[in-house]
């Protein structure tokens, strides 16, 4: 098969590409990513020589551009990484989150109905249902729950995910879409909570922690995250939507002093700062629809998952220390 990954040189994206390439010698990945900041060649670099691996550098929401990439390969299935994910960003500048995870998401499907595909598939999030009271533990996300943003990202994830729907019911185009809870791993952008406490930890710089720190997140580690959008686009079934979740729930607090326990690092690096607006207080997947159909359940617990994390960013500094200083985004293709 011929599968395009838009967003691969990205997080999850990057490690989704990983997997596939060497997973599936047969089939042709083609890497559709505009390297934005949270794109990065280095994350690449130990596929970028393999024979069925191709990168394409382009923007999901330039319609000409996407439309070349579809004739040029003929893809088989689409898996839409590609988005703007950074809750603080989207609060900052909300239309470059509607442009990429709303209009670049319209434009790879009109490319699916206008080529032909056997699968497009979008990678969501939990955060479209919003939040979980700190004191209803018993309470989970399913597939059911309502749709309830918080953020101009929540908003945009929302939106891609009815416009998914509505491509569907109007064009049936044979979608599927994942909603995941937070994920954690090697070649996470140290923006985000985990690969900043780490990286900040390891220079002995502060740990920044909003309010409290006890907002609650359902931890996923990314590999088993990739080998459950990998079986739900071969197996899953057309015009549904999966939520993956790890089981995994922590505090934020407790994340934070974990990561400094296994560093041998003093809990006094932790500076608690000003919450954020309209901060989310608990994020809980409820995965029986997916473990029911597909067999699928995480493989990995937190305290396995975070051991692994921390090791690879300290077998692998010269990595984020480009990203920390910018030297990543010279690379060239």
């Amino acid at each position: 098969m011929n599968i395009i990954v838009t967003g691969g040189a990205g997080f999850i994206g990057g490690n989704f590409v990983h997997m596939m390439v060497n997973a599936y010698p047969d089939d042709h990945i083609i890497c559709v990513d505009t390297l934005t900041y949270a794109g990065n060649l280095e994350t690449l670099a130990p596929i970028r020589d393999k024979k069925n691996f191709t990168f394409v550098k382009a923007d999901i929401s330039d319609r000409k551009a996407i439309y070349t990439i579809f004739e040029t390969y003929k893809p088989d299935v689409v898996i839409n990484f590609a988005a703007e994910s950074h809750v603080d960003r989207s609060i900052e500048n909300p239309e470059v989150f509607l442009r990429t995870n709303v209009i670049g998401t319209a434009v790879l499907m009109d490319a699916c109905r206008t080529y032909g595909i056997q699968r497009f598939h979008q990678v969501s999030t939990d955060e479209v249902y919003g939040d979980l009271p700190l004191d209803r533990p018993d309470l989970f996300f399913t597939e059911e729950t309502p749709i309830h943003t918080s953020s101009p990202y929540s908003s945009s994830k929302a939106s891609a995910d009815l416009l998914v729907l509505a491509y569907y019911r109007t064009y049936g185009l044979p979608v599927t879409i994942s909603r995941c809870s937070n994920n954690y791993g090697p070649y996470h952008f140290p923006e985000k909570l985990i690969p900043l406490m780490i990286t900040n930890a390891l220079e002995n710089k502060q740990l920044p922690v909003y309010g409290k720190g006890e907002n609650v997140r359902d931890w996923l580690y990314v590999e088993d995250h990739c080998e459950a959008i990998d079986l739900i686009v071969r197996k899953g079934r057309v015009g549904e939507v999966y939520n993956i979740g790890g089981h995994n729930e922590r505090t934020n607090l407790s994340v934070v002093k974990g990561i400094l326990s296994i560093l041998g690092k003093d809990e006094s690096l932790i500076a608690y700062v000003t919450d954020r607006p309209g901060h989310d207080l608990r994020y809980a997947i409820d995965p029986t629809k997916i473990h029911n159909e597909l067999g699928w359940l995480p493989k990995t617990s937190f305290e396995e998952g975070i051991k692994k994390t921390i090791q690879w960013y300290l077998d692998n500094k010269e990595w984020w220390q480009h990203v920390l200083s910018g030297e990543y985004k010279c690379k060239t293709i």
